[in-house]
Protein backbone atom coordinates (compact mmCIF):
# COMPACT_ATOMS: atom_id res chain seq x y z
CA UNK A 1 0.00 0.00 0.00
CA UNK A 2 1.71 3.15 -1.05
CA UNK A 3 1.89 6.08 1.72
CA UNK A 4 3.61 3.86 4.27
CA UNK A 5 7.30 2.79 4.43
CA UNK A 6 7.41 -1.31 6.46
CA UNK A 7 10.51 -2.17 8.23
CA UNK A 8 12.02 -4.69 10.59
CA UNK A 9 13.34 -3.00 13.93
CA UNK A 10 15.07 -4.41 17.06
CA UNK A 11 15.02 -1.53 19.16
CA UNK A 12 13.49 1.70 19.78
CA UNK A 13 15.12 4.37 21.45
CA UNK A 14 12.46 6.96 23.21
CA UNK A 15 13.00 9.47 25.27
CA UNK A 16 10.68 11.96 27.49
CA UNK A 17 12.03 15.82 26.36
CA UNK A 18 10.67 19.24 26.65
CA UNK A 19 9.28 20.32 23.28
CA UNK A 20 7.01 23.26 22.25
CA UNK A 21 4.07 22.29 20.02
CA UNK A 22 2.63 25.53 18.52
CA UNK A 23 -0.56 24.16 17.37
CA UNK A 24 -2.61 24.35 20.65
CA UNK A 25 -2.00 28.13 20.56
CA UNK A 26 -2.36 28.53 17.05
CA UNK A 27 -5.46 26.39 16.70
CA UNK A 28 -7.38 27.05 19.73
CA UNK A 29 -10.47 27.79 18.80
CA UNK A 30 -11.12 24.93 16.39
CA UNK A 31 -9.83 22.56 19.08
CA UNK A 32 -12.50 24.05 21.65
CA UNK A 33 -15.28 23.15 18.83
CA UNK A 34 -14.29 19.81 17.73
CA UNK A 35 -13.93 19.49 21.60
CA UNK A 36 -17.23 20.26 22.50
CA UNK A 37 -18.85 18.25 19.17
CA UNK A 38 -16.71 14.98 20.66
CA UNK A 39 -17.61 14.87 24.12
CA UNK A 40 -21.68 15.84 23.19
CA UNK A 41 -21.20 12.56 21.19
CA UNK A 42 -19.29 10.94 23.61
CA UNK A 43 -19.12 12.12 27.53
CA UNK A 44 -16.52 9.62 28.17
CA UNK A 45 -13.85 10.76 26.74
CA UNK A 46 -11.27 12.20 29.14
CA UNK A 47 -8.42 14.93 28.57
CA UNK A 48 -5.86 12.98 30.25
CA UNK A 49 -2.00 13.60 28.89
CA UNK A 50 -0.36 11.57 25.95
CA UNK A 51 3.01 11.52 24.21
CA UNK A 52 3.38 12.99 20.78
CA UNK A 53 6.49 11.80 18.86
CA UNK A 54 8.23 15.17 17.92
CA UNK A 55 11.37 13.41 16.36
CA UNK A 56 12.11 10.02 15.06
CA UNK A 57 14.39 8.68 12.38
CA UNK A 58 15.99 5.42 11.68
CA UNK A 59 19.75 3.84 12.67
CA UNK A 60 19.84 0.82 10.98
CA UNK A 61 17.50 -1.71 13.16
CA UNK A 62 17.08 0.87 15.75
CA UNK A 63 14.79 3.85 15.75
CA UNK A 64 15.07 6.97 17.70
CA UNK A 65 12.55 9.02 18.97
CA UNK A 66 11.79 11.91 21.19
CA UNK A 67 8.18 11.94 22.74
CA UNK A 68 6.69 15.24 24.67
CA UNK A 69 3.33 15.74 26.55
CA UNK A 70 0.13 17.17 25.33
CA UNK A 71 -3.61 17.18 26.48
CA UNK A 72 -5.49 14.70 24.65
CA UNK A 73 -7.83 17.64 23.59
CA UNK A 74 -5.26 19.09 21.03
CA UNK A 75 -4.51 15.62 20.54
CA UNK A 76 -7.58 14.80 18.81
CA UNK A 77 -7.89 18.21 17.23
CA UNK A 78 -4.77 17.89 15.70
CA UNK A 79 -5.72 14.48 13.97
CA UNK A 80 -9.82 15.65 13.31
CA UNK A 81 -7.91 18.61 11.84
CA UNK A 82 -5.52 16.14 9.26
CA UNK A 83 -2.42 16.39 11.22
CA UNK A 84 -1.89 19.99 10.27
CA UNK A 85 2.19 20.59 10.36
CA UNK A 86 4.52 21.65 11.85
CA UNK A 87 5.27 17.77 11.78
CA UNK A 88 4.52 15.34 14.53
CA UNK A 89 3.89 11.78 14.83
CA UNK A 90 1.28 9.64 17.05
CA UNK A 91 3.89 6.89 17.33
CA UNK A 92 2.42 4.17 19.09
CA UNK A 93 3.16 0.41 20.08
CA UNK A 94 0.32 -2.54 18.92
CA UNK A 95 0.17 -6.04 19.89
CA UNK A 96 0.25 -7.95 16.80
CA UNK A 97 -1.06 -10.66 18.29
CA UNK A 98 -1.67 -14.12 16.56
CA UNK A 99 -3.34 -17.11 17.39
CA UNK A 100 -1.63 -20.86 17.02
CA UNK A 101 -3.30 -21.36 13.23
CA UNK A 102 -1.72 -18.20 12.33
CA UNK A 103 -4.75 -15.71 12.26
CA UNK A 104 -4.29 -12.49 13.55
CA UNK A 105 -6.90 -11.20 16.46
CA UNK A 106 -7.82 -7.60 16.35
CA UNK A 107 -10.39 -5.48 18.33
CA UNK A 108 -13.40 -3.48 17.53
CA UNK A 109 -13.47 -0.08 19.44
CA UNK A 110 -16.43 0.71 21.41
CA UNK A 111 -19.46 3.06 20.91
CA UNK A 112 -17.75 5.47 23.33
CA UNK A 113 -14.50 5.34 22.10
CA UNK A 114 -13.17 8.10 20.16
CA UNK A 115 -12.58 5.87 17.43
CA UNK A 116 -16.19 3.93 17.94
CA UNK A 117 -16.74 1.19 14.91
CA UNK A 118 -12.59 0.88 14.16
CA UNK A 119 -10.93 -2.29 13.99
CA UNK A 120 -7.13 -2.57 14.56
CA UNK A 121 -4.48 -4.92 17.06
CA UNK A 122 -4.83 -3.43 21.24
CA UNK A 123 -2.96 -0.02 21.52
CA UNK A 124 -2.86 2.91 22.42
CA UNK A 125 -1.54 6.63 22.22
CA UNK A 126 1.78 6.34 24.65
CA UNK A 127 0.72 8.58 27.86
CA UNK A 128 3.03 9.28 31.42
CA UNK A 129 2.28 5.94 32.67
CA UNK A 130 4.76 4.74 29.68
CA UNK A 131 7.54 6.79 31.02
CA UNK A 132 10.06 4.78 33.09
CA UNK A 133 13.37 6.55 34.13
CA UNK A 134 12.86 9.19 31.50
CA UNK A 135 12.64 6.78 28.53
CA UNK A 136 8.67 5.52 26.84
CA UNK A 137 8.36 2.14 27.43
CA UNK A 138 6.43 1.07 24.28
CA UNK A 139 7.30 -2.26 24.89
CA UNK A 140 6.03 -2.22 28.49
CA UNK A 141 3.16 -0.40 26.34
CA UNK A 142 2.49 -3.18 24.23
CA UNK A 143 1.23 -5.28 27.45
CA UNK A 144 -0.39 -2.92 29.41
CA UNK A 145 -2.96 -2.19 26.42
CA UNK A 146 -3.23 -5.83 25.88
CA UNK A 147 -4.59 -6.21 29.11
CA UNK A 148 -6.71 -3.24 29.60
CA UNK A 149 -8.36 -3.92 26.14
CA UNK A 150 -8.82 -8.40 26.28
CA UNK A 151 -8.45 -9.11 29.87
CA UNK A 152 -5.21 -11.08 28.46
CA UNK A 153 -3.06 -11.84 31.38
CA UNK A 154 1.55 -11.30 30.03
CA UNK A 155 1.22 -15.40 31.18
CA UNK A 156 -1.34 -15.89 28.71
CA UNK A 157 0.70 -14.51 25.90
CA UNK A 158 4.45 -14.77 24.18
CA UNK A 159 6.19 -11.53 23.28
CA UNK A 160 8.96 -11.73 20.18
CA UNK A 161 11.81 -9.07 21.07
CA UNK A 162 11.26 -7.49 17.27
CA UNK A 163 9.51 -4.59 16.00
CA UNK A 164 7.68 -4.46 12.23
CA UNK A 165 7.22 -0.52 12.20
CA UNK A 166 5.09 1.07 9.96
CA UNK A 167 5.57 4.62 9.22
CA UNK A 168 3.47 6.95 7.52
CA UNK A 169 4.06 10.97 7.34
CA UNK A 170 1.92 11.92 10.70
CA UNK A 171 1.88 8.07 12.04
CA UNK A 172 3.88 5.05 12.92
CA UNK A 173 2.73 2.30 14.58
CA UNK A 174 4.72 0.03 16.01
CA UNK A 175 4.22 -3.67 15.77
CA UNK A 176 5.12 -6.26 18.23
CA UNK A 177 4.66 -9.70 17.34
CA UNK A 178 2.55 -11.43 20.53
CA UNK A 179 1.29 -15.06 20.14
CA UNK A 180 -1.31 -16.67 22.37
CA UNK A 181 -1.68 -20.64 21.94
CA UNK A 182 -5.05 -21.47 21.16
CA UNK A 183 -6.50 -21.95 18.09
CA UNK A 184 -8.40 -18.51 16.82
CA UNK A 185 -11.89 -19.27 17.68
CA UNK A 186 -10.69 -20.54 20.88
CA UNK A 187 -9.15 -17.41 21.51
CA UNK A 188 -11.29 -14.84 20.52
CA UNK A 189 -14.06 -16.54 23.00
CA UNK A 190 -11.57 -16.35 25.91
CA UNK A 191 -10.83 -12.61 25.41
CA UNK A 192 -14.82 -12.17 24.76
CA UNK A 193 -14.89 -13.33 28.17
CA UNK A 194 -12.15 -11.70 29.66
CA UNK A 195 -13.44 -8.51 28.70
CA UNK A 196 -16.56 -8.72 30.45
CA UNK A 197 -14.54 -8.68 33.79
CA UNK A 198 -12.68 -5.46 32.99
CA UNK A 199 -13.22 -2.23 34.88
CA UNK A 200 -14.11 -0.49 31.33
CA UNK A 201 -14.99 -2.10 28.54
CA UNK A 202 -13.03 0.06 25.02
CA UNK A 203 -13.95 -2.70 22.87
CA UNK A 204 -16.62 -4.29 21.72
CA UNK A 205 -15.77 -7.48 19.57
CA UNK A 206 -12.82 -8.94 18.73
CA UNK A 207 -12.35 -9.77 14.84
CA UNK A 208 -9.93 -12.95 13.21
CA UNK A 209 -8.42 -12.19 9.95
CA UNK A 210 -6.74 -14.89 7.82
CA UNK A 211 -6.50 -13.51 4.56
CA UNK A 212 -6.89 -10.95 2.18
CA UNK A 213 -10.45 -11.25 2.20
CA UNK A 214 -11.01 -10.67 6.22
CA UNK A 215 -9.72 -6.99 5.17
CA UNK A 216 -12.34 -4.53 6.05
CA UNK A 217 -11.06 -1.25 4.20
CA UNK A 218 -14.22 0.88 5.43
CA UNK A 219 -12.99 0.07 9.02
CA UNK A 220 -9.44 -0.32 9.46
CA UNK A 221 -7.39 2.27 9.17
CA UNK A 222 -4.77 2.23 6.40
CA UNK A 223 -1.74 1.16 8.29
CA UNK A 224 -3.60 -1.60 9.78
CA UNK A 225 -4.37 -2.63 6.20
CA UNK A 226 -0.76 -2.13 5.08
CA UNK A 227 0.67 -4.08 8.03
CA UNK A 228 -1.56 -7.10 7.38
CA UNK A 229 -1.29 -7.28 3.38
CA UNK A 230 2.78 -7.21 4.57
CA UNK A 231 2.38 -9.77 6.93
CA UNK A 232 0.50 -12.25 4.37
CA UNK A 233 2.85 -11.73 1.48
CA UNK A 234 -0.02 -9.49 -0.36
Amino acid sequence: MSGFEIFGTDEIDAVLEPYDWPFPRDHAAEIAGIWARETAARPALFNGQVLLQHRGWREGRVFRAGYAPSDYRSFLGWMRLGNPPPLVRNGFAMAALQARDGAFLLGEMGPHTANAGKIYFAAGTPDLDDVVDGRVDLAGSVLRELGEETGLLPADVTVEPRWTSVMGTSRIAFMRPVRIDFPAEDARALMLERMKTLEEEELSDIHIVRGEADLDEGRMPPFQIAFLRHAFGV
